[in-house]
């Protein structure tokens, strides 16, 4: 069972335009939802991913499923443009993207399920800026 279905791509792009870029194939839309799935699993190295991307219907976390969806359009849209609005595209991901990293940093704490015995800390090390002295 997928994580989303390219049916559900309907929410972010007209059902028309899915068609004119897949030509009918539907693994062209496959890849593109895989590749988000796996994009996003990738900011989420804290959480129990097999768990989040393993939920179907109601049991996914709403936020997260919009902003996979906007990462799949991107990847998918980039084949063909056919009446599709690419700005409006790329800020919707790029906005996906910086969610991801904010959860990724701990500075946006989703209700996503954490991973058990889980021994990743998050550390952050900062300094202050180097000082020139001028004589």
């Amino acid at each position: 069972m997928n994580y989303i279905t390219t049916d559900e791509l309907n929410t972010h792009l007209h059902l028309e335009n899915l068609q004119v870029i897949s030509r009918g194939d539907d693994a062209i839309a496959a890849a593109a939802i895989d590749g988000a799935v796996e994009e996003a699993r990738g900011y989420l190295g804290d959480y129990d991913t097999a768990a989040i991307f393993g939920a179907t219907g109601e049991q996914r976390h709403a936020l997260l499923l919009i902003w996979v969806k906007d990462i799949a359009v991107w990847h998918f849209i980039n084949l063909c443009n056919a009446g599709v609005e690419m700005e409006l595209r790329k800020n919707r991901y790029e906005r996906a993207i910086s969610w991801l990293k904010g959860v990724q940093k701990g500075d946006i704490t989703p209700g996503l399920p954490v991973k058990e015995n889980s021994s990743s800390t998050l550390i952050m090390t900062h300094s202050n800026p180097k000082r020139t002295q001028h004589f």
